[in-house]
């Protein structure tokens, strides 16, 4: 039997994220190789839908790393831990092929080596995703040949705003944002208010978070035989 993939994410905030995320389960289940089931609401909806999934299932985060702060609280409190038949995989962090499409659609909104480069996160309460998210700019820099600036929407300085702000002060006429984001949302609207000259669109849609979900599920599933 193959186990449910039950993504999980916190998409109360508004509709535009919701539309998004279960787009994304769409694309997941149009694969064919697993059976879907979207865990999407507030922390309430979502712990009810994941403890309501019947038979083995891997709980897998809709989410990045240091990307979604009300995602990153919700999975802390639905009781992973007293499931049955399941494990479940962490956020996405710094995958080489998805920081590679980052540096992609950087170039294609018009960024060049000249420009200062931000990776916008969300922020979360642990340390763990902070150190996702310095490696993702760490790879995004090696990538790009260029120093990446990191910023923050929430919780953790630099705001994204301060990094902007820093890199006109040392000269760059031209600051890119690469938005370190699984899907859309209302969070958009404020990097859009900055005084950015290019934003990147979400991760998804991108065929490579399909891939790389499905992937985490392989790997994960091994550990319910």
């Amino acid at each position: 039997m193959v186990p449910t993939m039950v993504l999980v994410a916190d998409d109360s905030r508004d509709a535009q994220r919701r539309e998004a995320l279960h787009g994304l389960a769409g694309a997941v289940a149009d694969r064919g190789e697993v059976p879907v089931t979207p865990a999407f609401g507030a922390p309430a909806e979502v712990a009810a839908t994941v403890h309501g999934v019947q038979g083995p299932k891997v709980v897998v985060p809709a989410f990045v790393a240091g990307g979604d702060v009300a995602s990153a609280h919700m999975l802390s409190r639905i009781g992973l831990s007293e499931l049955r038949d399941s494990c479940h995989t962490p956020p996405l962090g710094a995958v080489p092929s998805i920081v590679s499409d980052m540096a992609t659609r950087l170039t294609e909104s018009g960024w060049s080596r000249q420009d200062g480069v931000v990776l916008a996160a969300d922020g979360a309460t642990g340390t763990d995703e902070r150190t996702v998210v310095t490696d993702v700019a760490r790879m995004l820099s090696r990538r790009l040949d260029t120093p990446v600036q990191v910023g923050y929407l929430r919780t953790w300085a630099p705001s994204v705003s301060d990094a902007v702000d820093r890199l006109r002060r040392g000269g760059h006429g031209n600051v890119a944002v690469a938005a370190w984001r699984m899907v859309d949302g209302s969070d958009f609207d404020l990097l859009r208010s900055l005084d950015a000259t290019a934003i990147t669109s979400p991760l998804w849609p991108s065929e490579l978070v399909v891939d790389t979900l499905l992937a985490q599920h392989r790997t994960a599933k091994g550990r319910l035989v």
